[in-house]
């Protein structure tokens, strides 16, 4: 009963990833024709060749497309593993007041339903003049992202022995120094995962993009792969194109990177 079950979850999961591979691989006539070609009687890569160097607005929409999300996901990840590492650090070594108040503060923001934030986030961005530029993304990406990555690093960050870190200070290092030079190398596993997590959060994000974009200049791939669709004729050899290379980035990473994604998100849990 559990191969059954794990059988129909592969199934249901991987049958849609395969069927966007096949149809990448079939020319317009072969994706028409009846009945279906379920193999690629021909395999070509004309569809994956014009979206990468072809001509025309379409793979040039896409190709712009594709910069933007890892320019957004890459800016994002920077700012929130920057700011998290250092909040972290902060909850779990200096004593002020309000300090355990301020953390589940933080930490309960993650009960919140992000969808509830769409339209106030939409209305600061508006007023602020940033909507269909990489600020609003970004710092919406930062905002929903930057209590579970604060959580991760304050476990990670917890762990530490404090001795090492009392050691440096007698021998005169400063608060930052020890953060540079001791903290931050023996916290390293736990930057990584926390990279890896907020990268892969950021680069699935559909609505939030869709909503505080619709400029091609700025709009994300997996925005831009959704509206091809509304398309009167839908270039399904592209689509299927673009749709496995989207999905390609974050299937590499998680299967090469699995370990630091299981690290980050169970560190802490066992003391």
């Amino acid at each position: 009963m559990r191969r059954l079950g794990v059988a129909f979850v592969l199934v249901w999961s991987l049958l849609p990833l395969y069927w966007a591979l096949n149809i990448s691989f079939q020319t317009n006539a072969q994706i028409t024709s009846r009945p279906a070609h379920y193999v690629p009687s021909d395999p070509t890569l004309n569809n994956y060749r014009a979206l990468l160097v072809g001509d025309g607005d379409l793979p040039a929409q896409i190709r712009q497309s594709a910069a933007n999300i890892v320019i957004e996901c890459g800016l994002a990840t920077v700012v929130t593993v920057v700011l998290a590492t250092l909040a972290a650090y902060a909850f779990a070594r200096m004593r002020f007041r309000g300090r355990t108040l301020l953390l589940y503060s933080v930490l309960a923001t993650m009960a919140l339903p992000a969808y509830a934030t769409l339209i106030p986030l939409y209305r600061l961005m508006s007023e602020a003049g940033l909507v269909n530029t990489y600020t609003a993304i970004v710092l919406v990406y930062v905002s929903g992202f930057l209590p579970v990555a604060t959580w991760i690093m304050h476990n990670y960050m917890e762990a530490l022995p404090v001795a090492i870190e009392e050691a440096a200070q007698v021998d005169g290092a400063s608060r930052m120094q020890v953060l540079t030079r001791v903290v931050l190398p023996l916290a390293g596993p736990g930057i990584v995962s926390t990279t890896i997590i907020t990268f892969l959060f950021a680069w699935g994000q559909f609505l939030f993009p869709l909503v505080l974009s619709s400029d091609i200049s700025t709009q994300p791939l997996t925005v831009v792969i959704t509206a091809l669709q509304g398309r009167r004729e839908v270039p399904y050899g592209l689509l299927s194109a673009a749709g496995v290379l989207a999905v390609t980035v974050p299937a590499v990473i998680a299967m090469t990177l699995n370990r630091y994604i299981v690290n980050g998100l169970l560190a802490g849990s066992v003391k």
